[in-house]
Formats: structure tokens, C-alpha cells, sequence
């Protein structure tokens, strides 16, 4: 003959608690372990952001010396045929030669730039975000090394410019991984994915 069922208000059985008991202890359980897993996750993506900086700055960096050292004051070098040159130039404006005459401006938005980036790392859960931001925190760097370290002054100097492409403006490597980092940052955000991971449909 079947178990009567526990009436409605009567005290649990001892048994009926260890079970509860039990239960409770395994979805604590298996929090921690979701929470421990997200930290995994997200330590992960800050780590290949900031990798992804470090070589983008690496690249562009060494790139600029070598221009400064063999390239400045020389004639340009011809890469492919007309369409692309190496031409070693001082660019006191933004990414592209753009606004030469707010180069104190330039630099303090470059600063805010990784300011944020760095703040945004502590909610990143997304591969496809940490490469791109990684990109345009390396590219800043790149850019406000130049504007600290070279002449005319600190936080005024001249950023080195080298690749010159046939009717367009003369770039770096920098500015190439901001505007790569950018350009990922459109396609994510038109794909609804944000930073922490999360997808909507907006």
C-alpha cells in the first residue's frame, strides 16, 4: 500500500530535511562553481586583450624606430609600384593627418581611450571584444608614446607616419589597429554582442 502523503503544515521527517538539506548544498555548490568558472572565463579575455595590445604596441613601436633610424630624410621606397610607398613623415594631428592643429587634444582623448578600455577589462567576457579592444588599446599606446616622448614636447610631439598608399593619407601600424579594432567593434555591436558575453536582440 502507497505512502500517505505529508499533510500540508505538518513538520518535515528527518528525512525530509536531510533531503532539503542536501539539495541546498548542491545548488550552493554548483554556484561557486558557475562563479569560479566566469572568472576562469573572463581572466582568460582580459589576458588576450592584453596580449593582443602588447603585440599590436610591440609591432608599432619597432616599426617606427626602424623608420626613424633608416627611412627618415631618404627618399620614399616603393613597395608596389606606385600604389604603395614606405614615406617617413611627422604627423602633429590625428590618425590619418587629421586636425594637425589639436595635438593636445589628440593625446588627452588617446588617454581617455585606455582609461576606458582598462575599466571595461573588469566586465569582459567575450573573445571576439578582447581582441578588439586589445587592438585599439595597443594602437593608443602606439600613438600616445609618440605624442609624450617626441619632439616638438611632451604631450605635443609628432607621431611617425610611414605607410603611404597611392591618393590616401600617410598611416602606421597604430593606426591600423584602431581602425581594425573599431571596425570589429561595428560588427559585434550590429551582431548584438556585447562585452559581458551577453546577446540582444535590439
Amino acid at each position: 500500500m502507497a505512502e500517505a502523503e505529508r499533510i500540508i503544515g505538518t513538520p518535515d521527517t528527518p528525512e525530509d530535511s536531510g533531503e532539503r538539506t542536501a539539495a541546498a548544498g548542491a545548488t550552493g555548490v554548483g554556484e561557486q562553481q558557475t562563479q569560479a568558472e566566469r572568472r576562469t572565463g573572463r581572466g582568460r579575455r582580459i589576458a588576450v586583450l592584453f596580449a593582443v595590445a602588447a603585440f599590436a604596441y610591440a609591432a608599432d613601436l619597432v616599426s617606427k624606430l626602424l623608420v626613424v633610424s633608416k627611412l627618415e630624410g631618404r627618399a620614399p621606397i616603393r613597395l608596389v609600384g606606385d600604389l604603395l610607398e614606405l614615406h617617413a613623415i611627422r604627423n602633429p594631428g590625428a590618425a590619418f593627418g587629421f586636425g594637425a592643429a589639436f595635438t593636445i587634444i589628440f593625446t588627452l582623448i588617446a588617454a581617455a581611450v585606455i582609461v576606458v578600455i582598462i575599466r571595461l577589462a573588469r566586465k569582459l567576457y567575450s573573445f571576439p571584444w578582447a581582441v578588439a579592444l586589445g587592438l585599439l588599446l595597443g594602437g593608443a599606446l602606439g600613438n600616445l608614446t609618440d605624442r609624450i616622448f617626441r619632439a616638438p614636447g611632451i604631450f605635443e610631439g609628432e607621431v611617425v607616419d610611414f605607410i603611404a598608399p597611392k591618393g590616401f593619407a600617410v598611416f602606421n601600424l597604430a593606426d591600423s589597429a584602431i581602425v581594425c579594432g573599431g571596425i570589429l567593434i561595428v560588427l559585434l555591436s550590429f551582431r548584438g554582442l556585447d562585452p559581458d558575453g551577453t546577446v540582444h536582440k535590439d
